[in-house]
C-alpha cells in the first residue's frame, strides 16, 4: 500500500513510519524540513520525503492538491488542527485517495464526569483546540457515514517516548517536579492529588494507526482511543517517578492559588488543563475491533521520555535514575 503521512517526523510519525515500512508498505512523508525524527532508524531511508508548509498551503488552496498528486491509497493527517482543514482535505482527496486516517486528541472531551470513557461520551471539549477536534471527528464520521471518503479518527492521550519531556506529575512541562522528586524534597500538588492523566508511549499509538490502516473495513466510519491500558493520578505518579530516583515521594496538597502564585502562569495553567479535565479513557474498542495491545505501561512511557531529557541535558537533577 503507498501511504502519505502527513507530518511524519513528529512524535507519532518517528515511530508510525518506521513501522509501515517494516510492514511492507510504500511510505511518503510529508514535512516542513524543519527537524528530522525523534529517533534513529533505517527505515528512513526507504521513505520519500517531499518538503511543504502545510499551514501555508491549506491558506492557498493548494495542499490537498499536492497530496492526491502524491497518489496514495491511504493519507494519514497527523498534522491537522481545524475543520476548514480537515475539510479541504476530505474534499480535495474524495474519490481518489481510498482511505483517510486523522489524528484527534483525548482533549475532545472536557472535565470527566465518569471513567473509563468510551469513544463519543465524555463531555464537550472546554478549549478550542479540543473543540476543532470533536468536530473534525464529527466530519469524518459524516463523511463516511454518507458515503463519501473511509474515514477514521484515532485520539491519543499524552502522548510520551525518546526524545522529547514527558507531562509529569504536576500535568506539566515543569522540571522543577523532577528535582525535587529526585532531591527526596517536598513537592507542592495542586488539589487532593487523586486526578488522573492517561499517558501513552509514542509506539503505542503508531501501532494503532497501522492496525487501522489494514483493516480498512473495519476501521471505516470510526473512532478509537489511543491510551495505555492503565492510567495514573497524581500521587501514584509521584510516588512511582520518585522510586526511580531511589527516593520517596514527599507530597503537600495545596489549594490552586497557592499553587499558582509558587509557579509560572504558563506551568499553572497547563497542570490545570490536564488535571482539571482528570481523564482516564476506554481501549475497550480499540481492543474488539482492531486488536490493540498496548505495549507500555505509561510510567514505561513517561521513563523513556524522562532518560532521554536527562541524557541530553535538556533536564537536569541532583541524582540519577537507578532503574
Amino acid at each position: 500500500m503507498r501511504v502519505v503521512v502527513v507530518g511524519g517526523s513528529g512524535h507519532i510519525g518517528t515511530f508510525l513510519v518506521p513501522r509501515l515500512v517494516r510492514a511492507g508498505h510504500e511510505v511518503v512523508n510529508i514535512t516542513r524540513g524543519t527537524r528530522t525524527s525523534y529517533t534513529d532508524a533505517v527505515e528512513w531511508r526507504e521513505v520519500e520525503q517531499v518538503t511543504a508548509d502545510r499551514a501555508q498551503e491549506d491558506s492557498d488552496g493548494v495542499f490537498a492538491r499536492r497530496v492526491a498528486d502524491l497518489r496514495p491509497d491511504a493519507v494519514v493527517d497527523l498534522l491537522c488542527f481545524t475543520t476548514d482543514s480537515a475539510r479541504a482535505l476530505v474534499d480535495g482527496i474524495r474519490g481518489e485517495v481510498a482511505h483517510l486516517l486523522h489524528c484527534g486528541s483525548l482533549w475532545r472531551y472536557g472535565p470527566a464526569l465518569f471513567a473509563p470513557i468510551a469513544e463519543g461520551e465524555g463531555t464537550p471539549a472546554i478549549d478550542e483546540y479540543g473543540e476543532q477536534k470533536e468536530a473534525i471527528a464529527q466530519l469524518l464520521k459524516a463523511e463516511t457515514a454518507a458515503g463519501g471518503l473511509t474515514t477514521t479518527s484515532i485520539h491519543p492521550g499524552h502522548i510520551s517516548g525518546p526524545g522529547w519531556a514527558p507531562i509529569g506529575p504536576l500535568g506539566n512541562l515543569d522540571p522543577r517536579a523532577w528535582s525535587a522528586l529526585a532531591a527526596g524534597e517536598i513537592l507542592r500538588i495542586p488539589g487532593s492529588g487523586a486526578e488522573y492523566m492517561h499517558h501513552v508511549h509514542a509506539d503505542d499509538v503508531a501501532q494503532l494507526f497501522q492496525l487501522a490502516l489494514e483493516q480498512r473495513n473495519a476501521a471505516a466510519g470510526e473512532d478509537f482511543h489511543a491510551v495505555a491500558a492503565t492510567a495514573l493520578n497524581v500521587t501514584g505518579f509521584a510516588h512511582i517517578a520518585a522510586g526511580w530516583f531511589g527516593q520517596q515521594a514527599h507530597l503537600e496538597s495545596v489549594g490552586w492559588d497557592t499553587f499558582r502564585a509558587g509557579t509560572t502562569n504558563e506551568f499553572a495553567d497547563a497542570s490545570w488543563g490536564h488535571l482539571h479535565r482528570n481523564h482516564v479513557l476506554s481501549i475497550a474498542k480499540s481492543e474488539r475491533v482492531l486488536g490493540y495491545l498496548p505495549a507500555y505501561r505509561p510510567e514505561e512511557a513517561i521513563l523513556a521520555g524522562l532518560r532521554s531529557v536527562i541524557d541530553s541535558g535538556d533536564v537536569v537533577v541532583p541524582r540519577p535514575i537507578v532503574v
